[in-house]
């Protein structure tokens, strides 16, 4: 027999029932699946007699799962570790995106899509009755896990935009909307000459200065709380935005970005890291990442067209876009 699928019906068969696969790695993202393999194979009555789980049921999960390369299966039933599951173990940034974007708030926003396709608006404040940042003050550990997914994610991106970008010629940094300090913190450590400071509202501020201080960095690097919508701090040479343009839509970009234009010197630099989004029609995280923006916060991942027409649009001429991980980019603009 043909491995399935094997025709464009059964192809798109395939694609549609993702949801259940995507169910399946929540729940042994949940259960805490991979840690409990970490130490060499186990038979799923062990499994579930650990986590206090239906055995017939956990193995039918761990199944579907194993013949997606998630886990596998051996001959004599026990179930080990791939190179796919060990990347859901503890503290790993996959493990924490899994448990955030699998969680029921963002599960049943998503399924809501229709609505925002229908009318344009977003689908988690439909569902939630309140923003998505919103959602989250008033949910702590909804914002606890936030926090542990944007720091965890944050840390590579910033060494790789430490090691491709250029700061030789710059003596300070600000990161705006910085949250707890993790791209000024690995920005810093790198390029000893440089000063820096985290932007955020206060109460995230706050944290960044806790962060910096544990760092060891508090003498070249400040916390500063705040608005960016109605200013930002003057006197740097760079202004960094990572992960934040596609929180929102064209106007609000543009008035973040006025911003940042009215605080900077002529010689300033914009450092806005973002993915583009490529042309045609091929897979990308980007296009995956855009329809999350979507459901959840109403913003989007832009093309470089449409980074220059904002950058134009608030007083900025974009330069040149460095790629940095994948649809990754530093998106470089000048004061016009």
């Amino acid at each position: 027999m043909a491995a399935w699928p094997s025709t464009p019906g059964e192809e798109l068969t395939r694609l549609f029932r993702g949801f259940w696969l995507s169910r399946a790695i929540y729940v042994a993202v949940e259960l805490g699946i991979a840690d409990l393999l970490a130490d060499g194979p186990r038979m799923v009555a062990d499994l579930a007699a650990t986590t206090n789980t239906h055995a017939p049921s956990l193995y039918r999960v761990l199944r579907l799962l194993a013949s997606e390369g998630v886990f596998a299966e051996a001959e004599d039933g026990r179930f080990e570790l791939t190179p796919r599951a060990a990347t859901l173990g503890q503290g790993s940034p996959l493990r924490l995106q899994v448990l955030f974007l699998g969680r029921q708030a963002s599960w049943q926003a998503a399924g809501n899509l229709s609505h925002t396709v229908r009318t344009g608006e977003t689908a988690f404040e439909r569902v939630h009755g309140v923003d998505f940042f919103e959602y989250n003050r008033q949910h702590p550990e909804d914002q606890a896990l936030f926090d542990q997914l944007m720091t965890s994610q944050t840390r590579p991106v910033a060494r790789a935009v430490a090691g491709k970008y250029d700061f030789s010629s710059m003596a300070s940094i600000i990161d705006v909307g910085g949250g707890q300090g993790a791209s000024a913190i690995e920005i810093l450590t790198a390029h000893p000459h440089l000063r820096g400071a985290v932007f955020d509202q206060p109460a995230v501020a706050a944290k960044a200065i806790s962060a910096i201080a544990e760092a060891g960095l508090s003498e070249r690097c400040e916390g500063i709380g705040g608005d960016f919508f109605a200013s930002v701090p003057d006197g740097h040479d760079a202004y960094l935005l990572k992960y934040i343009l596609h929180d929102w839509d064209d106007q609000e970009c543009i008035a973040i970005l006025r911003s940042c234009r009215r605080a900077m010197g002529p010689g300033g630099r914009l450092l806005v890291v973002e993915a583009i989004m490529p042309p045609g029609n091929e897979p990308s995280f980007g296009k995956t990442q855009d329809i999350n923006m979507l459901i959840n916060v109403g913003g989007s991942e832009r093309t470089e067209a449409e980074y220059r027409a904002l950058y134009q649009a608030a007083g900025f001429e974009l330069t040149r876009c460095i790629p940095i991980m994948g649809d990754l980019h530093v998106i470089e603009g000048v004061p016009a």
